[in-house]
């Protein structure tokens, strides 16, 4: 018995077995995708779940820490101390400000500055107070020597004038 195949159908049915490897091929590529898509999810989560287990570590030996720390300090202890603290802080304060107010109130070396400044002053504009203090007479002036002085002249200034209308 001899099989005569058709070539038409040969050639068709190789086509179709053709046609349908890349389709497969394509499916297999998308399924192969997935695949790497879940393993890099189930790999960030491996280590998200590793720095988890890492802080919790972490926090275990800080609230031991914690622990052991609050047994040695007192903290009614530690809480007068800071009272303390915040009383001798005001205190100085205060001090400092009593002192900067005296400071400012009480202080020579404004003063001589100042004193300093008024003689630059008059001596640039030719007035030597300390040469014109000198020469005024020290002690008690008689106003009646004064008075006496100055009706003398008056006197004289007036012989003068009489001298003049009667010639």
């Amino acid at each position: 018995m001899i099989v005569t195949y058709d070539r038409r159908s040969v050639f068709e049915a190789a086509t179709k077995i053709l046609a349908r490897q890349p389709i497969r091929l394509r499916q297999q590529i998308s399924n192969l995708q997935g695949s790497r898509a879940q393993i890099r999810g189930i790999a960030t989560h491996t280590l998200a779940m590793h720095a988890n287990t890492s802080v919790a570590t972490g926090l275990q030996s800080a609230n031991e820490a914690m622990g052991a720390l609050n047994k040695q300090m007192e903290p009614s202890k530690q809480m007068k101390t800071m009272q303390e603290f915040q009383k001798q802080s005001a205190q100085m304060d205060m001090t400092m400000m009593a002192d900067s107010i005296d400071n400012i109130l009480d202080d020579d070396q404004t003063e001589e500055e100042t004193e300093e400044l008024a003689n630059q002053v008059l001596d640039e504009i030719g007035i030597d107070i300390a040469s014109q203090l000198s020469s005024v007479p020290k002690g008690r002036i008689a106003g009646k020597n004064v008075q006496a002085d100055e009706s003398s002249e008056l006197e004289e200034l007036e012989k003068r004038l009489s001298a003049l209308k009667n010639p």
